[in-house]
């Protein structure tokens, strides 16, 4: 997390003590768990990454394996092409090697400064994703964006001026930025059971509606446990289930039990033992 976070990488070892200077751009790629991405669940259960690493990244792509005649297709016809003998690979649109230079001369030799009108553009676009609008009460609570997207725009709209080699940023940057930012999390922070954009998927693992159903469970959990005599005992988490079950507007599976349950225990409110 420190690389990500803090740009830094400390190293202690054989009596040495340093920190440096870690100051690149991460790609990086997972597959889901058991090889196949569930739609009913969050990117973070998908993944299995944690939150707190997740949400480093600036944008977060969904390429997923859907049906589709044409594209299959062209798969199809290149994967049989490499296995005939006239087979030539196309070439690139550029030299690899020119391509390379272009980076790290664009790289160390461009340093874009933001403008009073890509500024303006930046704040704008900021309130505007967070719902700073008369249409935000019917959006419900969810947040949409947090400051780490902000410094996310920031960096993408100086990448974008960068690729130009041009040293000032201007509000088409920013638009661009902006809609890279919202196409890749259109997929990986909308919330399956109301369709808007929560990034607290990808924050903390949970969306805001599923936070407010927790909290539900918990205050349930909590009068169920108070309403049981101490003297008969321990309580079983089949026998919580089964009350919850009963009682609840909606059902309550083991695994949103258990999850209430670390919370409780978490709070010092109960004691679990896992046996």
């Amino acid at each position: 997390h420190e690389a990500m976070e803090q740009q830094t990488i400390s190293i202690a070892k054989a009596g040495i003590v340093a920190t440096l200077n870690a100051r690149t751009s991460i790609l990086a790629s997972a597959n889901p768990v058991h090889s196949k991405y569930d739609p009913k669940l969050s990117v973070v259960d998908n993944i299995q990454l944690p939150p707190t690493l997740l949400s480093r990244f600036d944008l977060i792509y969904l390429i997923l394996d859907q049906p589709d005649r044409e594209a299959d297709r062209r798969l199809a016809r290149h994967l049989v092409s490499l296995y005939r003998e006239d087979y030539e690979p196309p070439k690139p649109e550029l030299d690899e090697r020119f391509l390379r230079d272009y980076v790290a001369f664009a790289r160390a030799r461009v340093d874009p400064e933001i403008t009073d009108d890509a500024r303006d553009e930046l704040i704008e676009q900021y309130v505007k994703m967070r719902g700073g609008n008369p249409l935000r009460a019917r959006r419900g609570r969810s947040i949409t964006a947090t400051p780490r997207q902000l410094e996310g725009m920031i960096r993408l709209s100086e990448s974008m001026a960068r690729m130009r080699l041009d040293e000032a940023v201007t509000k088409d940057d920013v638009r661009e930025a902006v809609r890279l930012m919202q196409v890749a999390t259109l997929a990986a922070a909308t919330d399956k059971n109301t369709g808007l954009i929560d990034i607290g998927q990808i924050s903390t693992g949970l969306t805001d509606n599923a936070r407010h159903e927790l909290e539900n469970l918990c205050a349930e959990l909590k009068a169920l446990i108070d309403s049981h005599p101490r003297s008969r005992g321990p309580v079983q988490l089949s026998d919580l289930l089964s009350r919850l079950q009963d009682q609840a507007d909606v059902d309550v599976d083991q695994a949103q039990l258990l999850r209430a349950v670390r919370v409780l225990v978490d709070d010092d409110f109960i004691a679990h033992n896992a046996r």
